[in-house]
């Protein structure tokens, strides 16, 4: 079959987030984040575990980029872990921290590698959760206090900024269905969030934009929604649009605020809000790993997607093969996704996280040979380039994930790594998921 070449100047990359592998929770100055708390907390996570030490990676960092390296990536997408900056989500810098990611840039830019740092991934301090957390205006206020005095360290040397990953996780799932930090089941609370979650964003955004950065955007996490028709536009709405709408054309959807007015006072969004939430973006980020469908079930409770969606049922084709989080895998809601984006918004995007899980270990011979995830991960790069043709402007693919590591609620029990990882002995093996990657990569393209 033909080779799919892709564009000359795709970025191919790699991503994780601090929580999930820095481990080093309680050095140099770094303080409590809400993920801290949420796993200490008994039943949280899986097996009561927590990224307290995670995959090391504050002091394997070396050894880290050097498997990027050999890999052959473009570029990596970290994230920046708040309390390392600012212990208490405010004040001054801590030292020790903006150090920390100084040398990252550093390290990373020697190794010919594009450093895309994401601002906030999930570990907001504790002390602002202590006063609110997100559904409270100050935390966004704080946010952009933090984004300026990260970006006056390191704007000189990063091109590419992502000030916020899948907002609607920290919203619906930290504050409406309790399933991530801080664990509040609180409806108001989550639209209050999911605005100043935004508002954050826009904050950040102009503070960024100040230090000279050249291109800053947000990763948004869209359900690729399939199904009844009415149950899909609702559930687009409140899961999509609700984020989409305010950033490019500055209003939220109609139908979520009618549908959640019964619990929920908007006056949280105030003038002059919705302006700096749509201040032009340069990329859009997506995160995608399966399409979900949705009926009308009339009389069925509050559906997870979101505040206000009761009489939505949510069901998986039983064709479809699963990971091992249960995910369908379907790589055509990839593409429908990238041409809806392009079509409706007009907005360069890039992948910056794809992939899946699966228990595979080490064989006999100590090799990982994970070929259920270099099918996925196939399929899903062939729908990126299926998208391109068809018109989507689509500027790099990231692999979710570079290791192995802490998978939030479900602890260690997940395995999305392109990089394996004993958790006992911090050793590092690539799988033949990373030795496709790096085919993938070598070639800027892959055959059918």
């Amino acid at each position: 079959m033909p080779q799919l070449d892709f564009p000359e100047g795709f970025l191919w990359g790699t991503a994780t987030a601090s929580y999930q592998i820095e481990g080093a929770t309680s050095e140099d100055g770094r303080g409590p984040s809400i993920w801290d708390t949420f796993a200490d907390t008994p039943g949280r996570t899986w097996r009561g575990q927590s990224g307290r030490v995670a995959c090391d990676h504050y002091h394997r960092v070396d050894e880290d980029i050097a498997l990027m390296r050999s890999m052959g990536v473009d570029t990596y997408r970290f994230s920046i872990a708040w309390p390392r900056i600012q212990p208490d989500g405010s004040g001054p810098a801590n030292p020790a921290g903006l150090d920390f990611y100084d040398r990252l840039v550093d390290k990373l830019t020697a190794a010919g590698i594009k450093p895309m740092p994401t601002l906030y991934h999930w570990d907001l301090p504790q002390t602002l959760e202590d006063h609110g957390g997100w559904p409270v205006r100050e935390t966004a206020e704080r946010f952009g206090d933090y984004a300026a005095i990260v970006g006056a360290r390191l704007a000189d040397r990063i091109d590419t900024w992502w000030t916020l990953n899948e907002p609607w996780c920290s919203a619906f799932l930290g504050y409406g269905s309790g399933h991530h930090a801080p664990g509040r089941t609180e409806p108001a609370a989550t639209l209050a969030a999911a605005h100043h979650l935004l508002l954050g964003h826009g904050l950040a955004t102009k503070a960024l934009r100040a230090a000279g950065a050249e291109q800053v955007s947000i990763v948004l996490n869209p359900t690729q929604c399939r199904g009844d028709e009415e149950a899909v536009r609702y559930t687009d709405a409140i899961a999509n649009r609700i984020f989409f709408d305010p950033l490019f054309k500055g209003a939220y959807p109609t139908e979520v605020i009618e549908r959640t007015a019964h619990h929920t006072d908007w006056s949280f969004v105030q003038d002059g809000d919705l302006e700096l939430i749509s201040q032009p973006i340069d990329l859009l980020g997506l995160n995608y790993y399966n399409p979900s469908w949705f009926k009308d079930a009339p009389g069925a409770p509050e559906n997870p997607v979101g505040p206000g969606s009761a009489g939505i049922g949510q069901w998986t084709p039983e064709e479809l093969d699963v990971t091992d989080m249960g995910w369908p895998i379907d790589a055509s809601g990839l593409t429908d996704l990238l041409l809806r984006v392009h079509k409706d918004y007009g907005v360069p995007t890039m992948i910056t996280e794809n992939g899946a899980a699966y228990p595979t270990g080490p064989d006999a011979n100590g090799e990982v040979v994970d070929t259920e995830r270099v099918d996925y991960l196939r399929s899903h790069i062939a729908a990126v380039h299926d998208a391109i043709t068809q018109g989507a402007d689509v500027r790099g693919y990231t692999a979710w994930s570079l290791l192995d590591n802490f998978e939030w609620a479900f602890g260690y029990d997940k395995r999305f790594g392109l990089v394996y990882v004993d958790y006992a002995t911090q050793r590092r093996i690539p799988k033949a998921s990373a030795k496709f990657y790096t085919e993938v990569i070598a070639a800027n393209g892959l055959d059918r």
